[in-house]
């Protein structure tokens, strides 16, 4: 009973109800991608008179090479990236530089190790990955005095 309490407490975690979502989803923006590819950008290119390259091919001795299946997979991959690039990716950067547009940058709160580059808080003196000794970095310079000069 242990086990399928475990199992049940695993399988409903938020990140692996997600992960299922993101799959199926994927599945099937995938399937609408690769139609809509195979189906309607790839007969737009014609090289030739041939919209299909599948049954390209040439032989070398008795080893037979369907070059026209690369040829296709080719195409197939550039569309593909095309399409996610102008259709997804652009007008998602849009609407995300539309959110954030007018908000301050975030003050950087980590910087890097010089000798292991890892990432450590501004006012370290020694890093917690490589232990090398670091000058902290002040975030808050006060202001000079005849008494400090």
């Amino acid at each position: 009973m242990k086990v399928l309490k475990e199992f049940r407490e695993f399988i409903t975690r938020g990140n692996v109800i997600d992960l299922a979502v993101a799959v199926v989803i994927g599945t099937a923006f995938t399937a609408v991608v690769t139609s809509i590819v195979t189906n309607l950008l790839t007969p737009l290119i014609a090289i030739g008179g041939k919209s299909n390259f599948a049954t390209l091919s040439g032989s070398i001795g008795h080893s037979h090479f369907y070059y026209g299946l690369v040829v296709n997979a080719l195409i197939s991959f550039i569309l593909i990236a095309a399409f996610i690039f102008f259709f997804v990716v652009k007008p998602l950067n849009a609407l995300q530089a539309r959110r954030t547009r007018g908000q301050p940058a975030p003050d950087p709160t980590t910087r890097s190790c010089p000798e292991c580059l890892s990432d450590i808080p501004l006012a370290a003196r020694r890093c917690a990955f490589c232990t090398a000794e670091v000058e902290p970095v002040n975030t808050t310079t006060p202001p000079e005095t005849a008494s400090s000069r």
